[in-house]
């Protein structure tokens, strides 16, 4: 049994204009960390963050990184200013690009291999999504049975599988258009909601797989070291930590399902009480309240929430 608190990292779409300035205004530590990205890329991913276009952000190669860098700013300042033990936990996991925000935090991957890696992710991906054309609806009020089951009668007009397991309450389903557009006839007709999501493609499905095939070349290149605490990986919802197995899970997330429920279920069964998400927005808090209200849920992004911590 684990006791105590885990630390989790947001994934994609929780990317927003403005996104770290504060940290980055106030905290030596924060700048130094964007600083360091805008090396390591080549560009100024902090002025996009702080000042850019929502559409610029949003592109899946620069929300790639940014929410990787913001959430290590954030937790740069708190390791930094922190005692007691009050900013360590002896597990942790991410959402989707959140599992390389863990594995930095767990030592298993440097944080300038993990910003190159997932700026490549990103174009990977997107590239995928041109050469593949498809996109994600988010599916409520319907349990996950009924939706394999539509997803299955919906496979003869294109890919159609579920891509995200968020929480008890929802799941993302990717797929090609005409089978999307079946999906949400089927979820409507029995009395479920759908809504598409403002994506680019059909992520963590096998129109996923070009991408997927390039960055298998990338992650094998990559120094990873063993995790100093057990990291709960997307792909399957068991805990890792060995250089191979973070290797095979990393390639295997891209074009699978995320079991975020299954993986958050297992920590609170296995004794985790106490969940610290990282990084910009509220993804994961949310997703967290309706999976178990019962449990201590804090999102750290804003000065307050950070200095709070701190005992400030």
């Amino acid at each position: 049994m684990l006791n105590g608190k885990a630390f989790l990292f947001p994934g994609q779409g929780a990317q927003y204009p403005g996104m770290g300035r504060e940290v980055y205004e106030k905290y030596e530590e924060a700048r130094d960390v964007y600083n360091n990205a805008n090396d390591i890329l080549g560009f100024n991913i902090s002025e996009i963050c702080f000042n850019g276009k929502k559409d610029e952000l949003n592109k899946t190669s620069i929300c790639q990184p940014a929410i990787l860098i913001t959430s290590i700013a954030i937790l740069s300042v708190l390791k930094s200013r922190g005692s007691n033990g009050s900013v360590t936990s002896k597990i942790a996991g991410g959402l989707s690009l959140g599992e390389y925000t863990a594995y930095v935090y767990a030592g298993a991957i440097s944080f300038e291999d993990a910003v190159r890696l997932v700026h490549m992710r990103g174009k990977f991906m997107q590239d995928a999504c041109e050469q593949n054309p498809g996109g994600m609806v988010a599916v409520l009020r319907l349990n996950d049975s009924e939706v394999e089951e539509i997803c299955e009668q919906s496979r003869h007009l294109g890919c159609a599988s579920i891509a995200n397991y968020n929480s008890p309450e929802q799941v993302a389903v990717s797929g090609e258009l005409k089978a999307l557009d079946n999906i949400v006839k089927e979820v409507k007709a029995r009395g479920g909601r759908a809504v598409a999501l403002k994506v680019s493609g059909g992520f963590h499905s096998s129109l996923m797989s070009p991408a997927k095939s390039k960055l298998e070349v990338e992650i094998k290149k990559t120094k990873i070291l063993k995790s100093n605490v057990p990291i709960i990986a997307n792909a399957n919802g068991e805990y890792v930590s060995e250089p191979d197995d973070i290797k095979d899970i990393l390639m295997h997330q891209l074009d699978n399902p995320v079991l975020w429920t299954q993986s958050m279920q297992r920590l609170i069964k296995d004794g985790i009480d106490t969940f610290y998400e990282f990084g910009p927005g509220k993804v994961l808090t949310g997703l967290l309240q309706k999976t178990d209200p019962t449990k201590e849920i804090r999102n750290i992004e804003t000065l307050k929430s950070i200095e709070e911590l701190l005992g400030q």
